[in-house]
This record gives structure tokens, C-alpha cells and sequence, in this order.
């Protein structure tokens, strides 16, 4: 069956997906939300250090493979725009597969990945510690997560986002109870914060697995993997040619995300631990945002497929528009509420007070940053991830550039230099959107 495009007039069918989403993106925040508040509670700036530089470590490892999520998003979007079965069920199987296969490598690649990413963060003496003893723990929860990013990616592709709503508020619920149980309970520490994870994303994956494969998806998806055209060269080099400008777009966030975390840490605990926090709010803004991006991948993926392009041009305006109106309510109520609610994350009075003069970085954020999360799902659902990864390549180098301008400016130099990376990356996309709108749809006509 086609999937009905929505209108430029209809607000519906965007916060149809971009709200569920949302509050997933929310769920999914509360895991790096509840492990800093959990392990600040203990005072200890070494363990609350810790379980930043372990956690960027392993979503540093990860996060580059998200193509898995974003891939299966839009392919599987364009094929319901088309309202091809068979070719949804094939982007299911090719993502599971390439999910297992990278899962595999990356515990083969344990014993390497570990020291050498916890060297590459800057860590040292208490906090590398607790670091290692954290990522020793959490590291077996890498292949669900890769699987999870497939499974949830379908789901989302096929507007099923209530369903990856449901799931992720249930993994998140069991996450914070395991937490505060481990933590704050048993005295695990770090040790405790890294098993909670490593169990709710296990519960995670079974839930998901489920859903995806029920009425009859299940079937499908197992003929797909065992026909021979599924597998085929020439549509696993297409994937690739996706999933490699994916991957490249993700490395270089990464990177950035690396030299913020690794500049913070050569500024001490203190400072390190209060960039955990800042950071936290910046990651719940974004993820907040990006319910939008997701209704960019779906309803942009689907217009594609569909070749419509008055309601490509339509949603995207749309879209954006949606998205800066609640950047606007977001960074309201940071300004309002950010500076006490940060200052709960931490016990230790130097951390507080540090994150109580450098709040204001986190309450710029979502303007800063709107813009670019939407046009990442515009240009993932029409496939211009190409273009998306040179104006990656293009901030990145800017903010590479403005570090040592700004260093004078101790920590609030460095945070300076994150945001006008997020201006960066959206005046690119900006400045891309209309040709390649013009020659994605022109090459649909001639087709």
C-alpha cells in the first residue's frame, strides 16, 4: 500500500511523528541523565568523570555507526512512498545484517578499542580508573545497541514511532530503577551505573524484535534475507555508498564531541565533570529537536519516493518552522529553570558553582542548533548524505580552527566554539538545499 504524502497545509502528519519521537528522544536522554545525576549523588568528581569520559568513549565507538538507524529510516521510508513491501522488508534484513556483522568487530576489537579510547579522551590517574572499569562492563551492550539502531530505524520508517515510544519508555523506566538500585542501593558505583545500562539495552532489543516482527513482518523479513536479489551486489554497494557518507557525517560529530570532551578534561575534574553537565542539557535539547529531524527522514524520504515535490518544498519550510518554535520554548525554560536543575547534578560545591556561571552556554543551545537537526533529516531522506557529509567536513574544520582562538577564554571559549560549529553546519545545508532539491527531482522526471 502507498503512504499517503502529507501537505504543506497539514501540521498533522509532521508532529504526528515528530512528537512521539520526541518524547523517545526524551526516554533515551534519561539514560545519560539518570547515570550523572545517580553517580553525583555519591560527591565523588573522579566517578562522575568517570562515567563521562567512559560513556563518550563507547557512544563515540557507536554513535559513527548510527547510519544503521538513519539508512533504514529513509530507505525504508522511500519504499513506502512507493508502496513496495518487499522492498521494506529487504532494508530490514540488510540493516540486521550489517548490524551483526559491525557488532561482531567491534567485540573482536575490545582489547584494543578500550585502552587506546580512553588514552584518546585524555583521562587520568582516579578518573581514568573508574573510566575503565565502566567501559569493561558497558562494552558487551554494543551489539544490541547496533541491532537496536536497525530495528527501531524500520519501525520508525514504517510511522510505527509509538510503538519505539512505548519500548523505550519501558527500557528506561527498568534502566533508572536498575540505577538507583545498583548505585544508590547496593554501593556499586560506576560498576553499577554500567550494568543498569548494559541490562535495559538488552530488554531493549528483545521488545524491539518483537515488535518489528509482528503481523506477519516477521515472515517477510526472513524471505527477504533468504532470497538471493536481497543480497545482490549491486543493491549492497548502494547501501554502502549510503551508509559510508553516513558514517563519515557521524565520525566527524564524533570528533567534534572528542575535542570538546578532551579540551574540558585538560581543564581538570572540576571542569570536566561540569561539561558532563552541560553537555547533558544540550544532549536533551537535541534529542528533543530531533523528533523533527525524524519526521524530516519520513515524510522528506516518502515525498522522494513518491516524487512529489511540492510537498518536499512544503514540508521542509514546515518543518523547520515547527522546530524553531519549540527551540524557542526549550531555551525559555532552561533560562528559567536550567541554572537550579543543573546545579541538583552535583553535590560537590566547586562543580556546582562552576556549572552556575557557565549555564548560559546550555540555554543557547537549542536556537544554536534547531536548524541543522532538521536539515540533516531532510537531506537523510532524500539521500544527499554526500552533500550532508562535505558540510559536516566544512564545521567541523571551523571549529578545529576557532579551539586555539578561544582557549583564552577557558571554558567558556570552548563552548563558544561548539556553538558557532552548529551555525556552521546549518548554513551549509541552507546554502545546498535548493540545487539539489532542483536536480534530485529533475532526474525523477526524467526517469
Amino acid at each position: 500500500m502507498r503512504i499517503r504524502i502529507a501537505t504543506g497545509a497539514s501540521h498533522r502528519a509532521i508532529l504526528g511523528i515528530a512528537l512521539p519521537a520526541m518524547l523517545t528522544n526524551v526516554a533515551t536522554a534519561l539514560f545519560g541523565l539518570a547515570d550523572t545525576w545517580v553517580i553525583g549523588r555519591l560527591g565523588d568528581a573522579a566517578a562522575q568523570g568517570g562515567v563521562e569520559v567512559g560513556a563518550k568513549l563507547l557512544m563515540t565507538l557507536l554513535v559513527v555507526f548510527n547510519f544503521l538507524r538513519s539508512s533504514t529510516v529513509a530507505l525504508t521510508a522511500q519504499a513506502a512512498g512507493r508502496g513496495e513491501e518487499d522492498a521494506q522488508a529487504q532494508a530490514l534484513a540488510r540493516a540486521l545484517g550489517v548490524a551483526f556483522a559491525i557488532g561482531l568487530l567491534v567485540l573482536a576489537a575490545a582489547p584494543v578499542v578500550i585502552p587506546v579510547g580512553l588514552s584518546m579522551f585524555g583521562a587520568a590517574g582516579a578518573v581514568a580508573a573508574q573510566a575503565r572499569r565502566y567501559v569493561e562492563i558497558r562494552y558487551w551492550g554494543g551489539a544490541p545497541w547496533l541491532l537496536n539502531c536497525a530495528l527501531s530505524g524500520w519501525l520508525i520508517g514504517r510511522r510505527r514511532v509509538r510503538t519505539v515510544l512505548a519500548i523505550e519508555v519501558g527500557a528506561n523506566l527498568i534502566h533508572i530503577a536498575l540505577d538507583v538500585g545498583l548505585v544508590l542501593g547496593a554501593g556499586l558505583g560506576v560498576a553499577g551505573v554500567a550494568a543498569a545500562t548494559l541490562t535495559s539495552e538488552t530488554v531493549k532489543l528483545l521488545a524491539l524484535a518483537l515488535a518489528a516482527g509482528a503481523g506477519g513482518s516477521a515472515g517477510r523479513v526472513l524471505a527477504a534475507a533468504r532470497r538471493a536479489q536481497t543480497w545482490k551486489a549491486g543493491e549492497l554497494l548502494a547501501l554502502m555508498r549510503l551508509n559510508g557518507a553516513l558514517f563519515g557525517r557521524t565520525l566527524l560529530l564524533m570528533t567534534a564531541t572528542v575535542l570538546l570532551t578532551r579540551a574540558g578534561a585538560r581543564q581538570g575534574a572540576v571542569v570536566l565533570a561540569t561539561n558532563a553537565i552541560l553537555y547533558q542539557f544540550f544532549m536533551l535539547s537535541a534529542l528533543l529537536l530531533d523528533g523533527f529531524e525524524s519526521a524530516a527522514q519520513v515524510l522528506c524520504g516518502e515525498a522522494v519516493g513518491a516524487d512529489r515535490r511540492a510537498a518536499f518544498a512544503s514540508l521542509t519550510r514546515e518543518i523547520l518552522a515547527l522546530a524553531g518554535g519549540v527551540a524557542m520554548a526549550i531555551t525559555i525554560v532552561y533560562a528559567l529553570a536550567g541554572p537550579r536543575l543543573a546545579a541538583s547534578f552535583s553535590t560537590a560545591p566547586a562543580v556546582v558553582a562552576t556549572v552556575r556561571a557557565h549555564i548560559g552556554w546550555a540555554i543557547a543551545m537549542p536556537l544554536a542548533g534547531f536548524a541543522s537537526y532538521v536539515f540533516d533529516g531532510v537531506f537523510i531522506g532524500a539521500s544527499w548524505t554526500r552533500a550532508m557529509l562535505a558540510t559536516m567536513a566544512v564545521a567541523v574544520a571551523g571549529f578545529v580552527a576557532l579551539l586555539p582562538l578561544t582557549r583564552a577564554m577557558g571554558d567558556d571559549g570552548l563552548w563558544l566554539a561548539f556553538t558557532l560549529f552548529l551555525l556552521l553546519r546549518a548554513a551549509g545545508q541552507a546554502a545546498l538545499l535548493p540545487g539539489l532539491t532542483r536536480r534530485s527531482f529533475a532526474q525523477a522526471v526524467a526517469a
